[in-house]
């Protein structure tokens, strides 16, 4: 059951401050804008260097999935240790 009474979020017998959460949610704000932000960069930059060398398209293309795999990766990773910081916080 969870409760929130003040300034503890209550969760099954254990208490979470509230501002434990209120950091977890900008963190995790902050971990998917930054990933988004990046992404979009990638992108931008793989577009704008196709059009000066449309020859090179497959290559750019091939290396912008692997960086914009690699970043969702590290957004990934991120978010599993933001949760698993909260899950040890009981």
């Amino acid at each position: 059951m969870t409760m929130l009474t003040g300034s503890v979020l209550a969760v099954g017998g254990s208490s979470i401050p509230a501002t434990a959460i209120v950091g977890l949610m900008l963190g995790c704000g902050l971990i998917i804008l930054g990933a988004g932000f990046a992404i979009g960069w990638i992108g931008s930059k793989a577009v704008e260097s196709i059009a000066r060398q449309p020859e090179a398209a497959p290559r750019i293309f091939s290396t912008m999935i692997i960086a914009a795999a690699l970043v969702e990766g590290v957004t990934f990773f991120a978010l599993l240790i933001a949760f698993l910081a909260l899950y040890w916080m009981k």
